[in-house]
């Protein structure tokens, strides 16, 4: 009995020894801390692009409507097709019109006819009132109808010259290169033209080139105005900054243009600013009313310091990142963030390159406890052949 109790305390005592041991054998990095991935940020020069949203709209964009009344007689033009200004579109019925001319030409003649009846009858008067073979009464009045004749020839001329503008107006033609919309109206309807509810007949828009209007906020103007006071960045509205835009269905900003425009004003109810930039359309890709992503000119080439966007973690409205000390204790620090240049996030202050930065594994540390650090992966390369 004696035997088997001292048996059962050696065998405790010998597994309380083992447990011990097995505890001084923990790894490294649990006595050291949980285990991170830390880097230093990146330095380098970059230029500084901001993204914004918008969408096309027409260079020119014109209402086709009609100058003058009458039937419509023809239409000349394929619904959704490219025209070139002077493209003939609707006919209305001329021959209305080709009668009032032709009855102001004549009415011309005649004018022109008793001119130069009223000519010969001044200048015979005048002849015998010299000759004293006239009196003056026949002489002035020979010149008063000189006088009439002269303006009732201009009137006919004017009325000649109305007549053939209303005849020109019967044939409608396109008065710039676009794409024209669908027909508004059917053969044989009667159009009211001349006056300011005219009927409309269709609709022209440009395309080449094509404006792009946007809208930025005021913090963006601010940036952009300081940075135009420190010369390192002109203003919009005096050079044309470089803009590039992207479509929906594309990843890069391969389409290349410049600004056109920045309004005078920043909108009362948004609180933003609308600018205009112009872009060449030489395949009409572009389209009016499309909406693209662009990006404009932030600040010009310069150096910055950037990290990945999942190193920086967020306290409300605070932007922070965990810092390493020398003796790999983690320490919060507050950083000022800029845009995402190259998939990589600005930081505009609260860093140095020299820094050892938390860029992976943030939901394990706490500040003022150790950690193990380790170095990010190294980039995978290609298989060789």
């Amino acid at each position: 009995m004696q035997f088997r109790y001292k048996g059962a305390i050696c065998a405790f005592l010998f597994a309380v020894a083992a447990l011990t041991g097995c505890d001084d054998k923990k790894p490294a990095s649990q006595a050291g801390g949980p285990p991170v991935t830390v880097a230093n940020p990146t330095a380098r020069r970059i230029t500084e692009w901001d993204d914004y949203t918008g969408r096309f709209q027409a260079t020119e964009y014109v209402e086709i409507r009609a100058r003058v009344n009458g039937y419509l007689q023809s239409i000349n033009f394929t619904d959704g097709e490219i025209v070139k200004k002077g493209d003939l579109l609707f006919v209305i019925d001329p021959r209305p019109y080709q009668a009032t001319a032709d009855s102001a030409a004549a009415a011309l003649s005649e004018a022109q006819a008793r001119l130069d009846l009223a000519n010969r009858q001044q200048s015979r008067a005048a002849s015998l009132a010299k000759t004293q073979n006239g009196s003056v009464e026949a002489l002035d009045k020979a010149v008063q109808e000189q006088r009439a004749a002269t303006g009732a020839l201009e009137a006919a001329q004017a009325n000649v010259r109305r007549a053939q503008l209303d005849l020109e107006f019967t044939h409608i033609t396109a008065p710039v290169t676009g794409r024209i919309g669908r027909h508004l109206v059917s053969l044989g309807n009667l159009i009211s033209g001349g006056e300011a509810n005219s009927t409309l007949l269709t609709t022209i828009v440009s395309l080449d080139p094509i404006y792009f209007y946007f809208d930025a906020d005021q913090n963006s103007y601010l940036k952009y105005t300081r940075l135009a006071q420190t010369g390192l960045r002109k203003s919009s509205r005096e050079v044309p900054n470089p803009v590039r835009l992207a479509l929906a269905d594309e990843t890069g900003f391969k389409h290349q243009g410049h600004m056109d425009f920045v309004d005078n004003q920043i909108d009362f109810g948004t609180g933003t600013i609308r600018g205009r930039a112009i872009f060449d359309n030489p395949d009409l890709i572009f389209t009016p009313g499309m909406f693209a992503r662009i990006q404009l000119l932030g600040e010009p080439e310069h150096d910055a310091i950037q990290l990945p966007d999942e190193a920086i973690g967020t306290d409300q409205a605070r932007r922070f990142v965990y810092v390493l000390s020398d003796d790999n204790i983690a320490t919060s620090r507050e950083v000022k963030l800029g845009p995402i240049v190259d998939g990589l996030r600005v930081v505009r202050s609260g860093l140095s390159a020299s820094d050892r930065v938390i860029v992976n594994g943030l939901q394990r540390v706490r500040v003022g406890q150790p950690v193990t650090p380790t170095p990010p992966p190294a980039p995978k390369q290609a298989a060789q052949p």
